[in-house]
């Protein structure tokens, strides 16, 4: 559901849920659309695109260059969204362009681990986040912006202290973010492998920190895909970064910072309710 006037952001995990989401945006959009592709396969998503631009809607797509596996299916999807009548561009950088986010009318946006495909909204593990936070809402747009001319440098200005984007400087904002925590650090990352990540996540737990990690297969009943990030039960991360070295330091990719006490509450009693196994186990 997107977050009233009177509520800044919303948290969305069920997989069904995950999908109403994004249609919702589109359906809300009356005069723009601004929104990123790394797969998209759901005809329903292409259908409300089609709708949003017979109502006027201006629609920019930003598609990424390459997606492993996917190569004529985006070359055919690049066609297909143009046909709707959408602008699209291929992000012109020698980096992957991995975010995943979605803003309309410039006054509310949807950040995601999801990709646009029936996997990702019926059977993986993944997270959403819907906002009207003026300042997260305005920075995504300047990003888009800037990607959509061609990129310049790693990270515009004016993006916010909620935002985290990559590269450039999203490992020092992650590293910072863990390295404050005093009680408890929980990770859902099936890729996990980060060399500064794993130090830091072992001196942590040496100072009486508790780390968990979930990783592959570790949630029940969901396929691992998406990444979150909590720290002492109050601060949560969430889009499309995850703890590689190609992800922080060579991709482009979008996540949030969260510290609305509902949203975060919903995060960790899904957390909570998950199976997992620490961390040391997962070094072993």
């Amino acid at each position: 559901m997107i977050p009233s006037a009177g509520s800044v952001d919303g948290i969305v995990i069920g997989s069904q849920e995950r999908k109403a989401a994004v249609l919702g945006v589109i359906r809300s959009a009356r005069r723009s659309l601004k929104l990123t592709i790394f797969r998209c396969s759901d005809f329903q998503v292409l259908q409300e695109l089609a709708r949003a631009r017979q109502r006027g809607v201006r629609i920019q797509v930003l598609f990424t260059r390459e997606a492993k596996g996917w190569r004529k299916q985006l070359t055919l999807l690049r066609v297909l969204v143009q046909s709707l009548g959408a602008e699209i561009r291929s992000y012109r950088s020698a980096i992957k362009y991995h975010a995943k986010y979605v803003v309309a009318d410039d006054v509310v946006a949807l950040i995601s681990t999801s990709n646009l495909t029936r996997e990702c909204f019926d059977f993986t593990c993944d997270f959403s986040l819907m906002t009207r936070d003026p300042e997260v809402v305005a920075g995504l747009v300047a990003l888009f912006d800037r990607d959509w001319k061609g990129p310049r440098k790693a990270r515009p200005r004016g993006l916010g202290k909620r935002l985290v984007v990559g590269p450039g400087a999203a490992r020092k904002q992650i590293l910072e973010l863990f390295q404050s925590a005093r009680h408890s650090i929980r990770v859902i990352d099936h890729k996990l492998s980060d060399p500064e990540v794993l130090d830091l996540f072992k001196r942590k737990q040496s100072e009486g920190i508790d780390v968990t990690v979930l990783g592959r297969g570790a949630v029940p009943g969901l396929r691992s895909h998406g990444r979150l990030f909590l720290i002492d039960g109050n601060t949560a991360v969430v889009g499309s970064l995850s703890l590689t070295s190609r992800s922080l330091d060579a991709r482009r990719e979008v996540a949030i910072m969260v510290r609305d006490a509902e949203c975060v509450r919903k995060l960790n009693q899904f957390f909570e309710n998950a199976a997992f196994r620490p961390l040391k186990e997962m070094a072993a």
